[in-house]
């Protein structure tokens, strides 16, 4: 077989994905080469990824290169892949999750300041939300970019502290300092690295499914579920987490209003069986609870 053709997003953090998924493939005996791709998403970086209006804004560029077949395969964050894919991809491989959480990044002159005083840079309406939640009069900034660009404007711009994923700053050995949120739900699927191919190519799917970790892939569906089932797309200030705890899954999931004030959440501990929809079940509960009404809410707010 000839090289797999591995499409990714062109910054540092998705080229060490795509590397990352080469290394498992070639770790098997397959020869991979590497083509990077500028996203819509990386392209434009003044407007807030919610009011940009397109759903998959990071991976339809790579959709496309998959259809046009100029890439075999493409590597992306699960979590900016749309729970509706285009027709003829499919999602084949999940790596193993490493760090899901959502981490605190200030800067040095605002080390000293209480959470509820924080002047806070985040473009995600979950961030904003959930923070919202506990400390309602916070003010907030938009912010774009990858990394390396958030961290600039922390340093540069008026405002105190800004909220990551910490699989980012992991993934790039970054020395930052950095503090956990237990008051934040990850987003769906956050922290894992996944790879999507196309139906007509059953060849290299085959391939792709000797690097899938089954206990990601059982506990990220389930958050996909709640999310898709929510109808939250990746706009609607949705959390979703699942973990396997010894012999049980323990889900964590809520949606909350924009401004933090009315929040549905699910905490719940079960033994998994591959007959029922679990991520289906949670969301129908949220729905049942109020959570029909605040969902018509969102949108009309947005």
């Amino acid at each position: 077989m000839k090289s797999i053709r591995i499409g990714t997003r062109n910054s540092a953090l998705a080229l060490w994905q795509a590397r990352e998924v080469a290394r498992h493939l070639q770790n098997n005996n397959y020869l991979t080469e590497i083509t990077p791709i500028v996203s819509s998403g990386d392209k434009n970086l003044n407007q807030p990824l919610y009011s940009l209006g397109i759903t998959g804004v990071f991976t339809k560029d790579l959709d496309t290169a998959l259809l046009n077949d100029e890439i075999d395969i493409a590597v992306h964050s699960l979590k900016d892949v749309p729970t509706k894919l285009p027709e003829n991809i499919e999602l084949i491989a999940h790596l193993e999750r490493d760090y899901p959480q959502d981490v605190l990044i200030r800067r040095k002159s605002a080390k000293d300041k209480e959470f509820h005083e924080l002047k806070l840079a985040t473009s995600s309406l979950r961030r904003r939300a959930f923070w919202l939640k506990h400390y309602p009069n916070t003010e907030f900034f938009d912010i774009r970019g990858n990394i390396q660009t958030r961290l600039q404007k922390l340093e540069e711009q008026d405002f105190d502290a800004t909220i990551l994923s910490l699989a980012g700053i992991k993934r790039m050995k970054m020395d930052i300092n950095y503090e956990m949120l237990p008051v934040m739900i990850p987003a769906a699927s956050q922290g894992v690295i996944c790879v999507v191919g196309h139906k007509d190519k059953p060849e290299i799917n085959e391939i792709l499914k000797t690097i899938n970790h089954k206990q990601t892939q059982i506990c990220v569906e389930m958050e996909r579920s709640f999310l898709s089932t929510l109808e939250g797309g990746c706009t609607a200030p949705i959390g979703a987490f699942a973990e396997k705890i010894e012999n049980q899954i323990r889900f964590k999931g809520a949606l909350c209003s924009l401004d933090g004030k009315n929040y549905i959440g699910i905490d719940e501990s079960f033994e998994y069986n591959e007959e029922e929809n679990f991520g289906e079940k949670f969301a129908d509960i949220i729905l049942e609870n109020g959570g029909r009404e605040l969902m018509a809410e969102i949108k009309n707010q947005l």
